[in-house]
């Protein structure tokens, strides 16, 4: 084991932004908890890549809305790499319902996806990273949106509400942990070209829809998510504490 390599875990780190959050921090270093539900082929094609590249992974299956899975996800991460250094709570799911429309398990799911599996997450860190409980310290990233601020796409009531959600926890978070070695900090994406935007037309329609209401004129890359994101989590960041970063393009 490389003992000088720092850990990061990253949730939902199979496809878009959390995938290329995971390649570059390889690429930066880290050895890389990448963790998946439904995707695994995915998720090993991330892995493949970074083995390429000379790096070290590990393909990590759990649902992370569910508390007890959680617990294992971070008991096997420890056994693969040892103390966790950086937690990118990066899982999470569009929604596309109008509120007259809702029933109680769309809003469970919604929230369990983007809200409950970050208070897993955190907590399950704050165990290991925490100088209370004999930790070193550490980083946490919270993935928000700019829908928290926008209101979102149309039938995004719901998942702005929860990236709202988001956006106090980064805050309190901070506050509460802060003194404890432990900097929190969240990342607000605007219009990114993944496939996650398939529930909103794909693509092309968020790329065209860019064009007219983000004053760089175009959609953003994962790729320039995860660059804050790393930032974020380096020491080049060591004065950013309970701040939320735009990556939105001015939008």
């Amino acid at each position: 084991m490389n003992t000088m390599k720092k850990v990061m875990l990253v949730t939902g780190a199979s496809r878009g932004i959390g995938a290329e959050i995971a390649l570059l921090a390889a690429r930066s270093g880290y050895r890389v908890g990448v963790n998946y539900l439904n995707s695994e082929s995915a998720a090993q094609q991330v892995i493949k890549r970074i083995e390429q590249d000379g790096g070290e992974a590990v393909a990590l299956r759990a649902d992370v809305s569910k508390s007890g899975e959680v617990v294992t996800l971070f008991e096997q991460l420890d056994a693969a790499f040892g103390a966790l250094d950086v937690l990118v709570n990066n899982a999470g799911v569009l929604a596309n319902f109008r509120v007259d429309t809702v029933d109680e398990r769309n809003v469970v799911d919604l929230f369990s996806a983007n809200v409950f599996s970050v208070y897993y997450c955190s907590r399950e860190a704050i165990r290991r990273m925490s100088t209370t409980h004999g930790g070193k310290g550490g980083v946490i990233i919270n993935m928000s949106s700019v829908a928290s601020r926008l209101g979102g796409l149309g039938g995004g009531a719901a998942y702005a509400a929860s990236k709202g959600a988001i956006d106090s926890f980064n805050l309190a978070l901070a506050k509460e942990v802060g003194p404890e070695g432990i900097r929190v900090n969240a990342v607000r994406p605007g219009l990114i070209a993944t496939d996650m935007q398939n529930i909103h037309g794909g693509i092309a329609k968020i790329e065209q829809l860019a064009e007219t209401t983000v004053p760089l004129g175009r959609a953003g890359s994962a790729q320039e998510v995860a660059q804050v994101a790393l930032w974020l989590a380096s020491d080049a960041a060591s004065y950013v504490h309970g701040s939320i970063v735009d990556v939105a393009g001015g939008r």
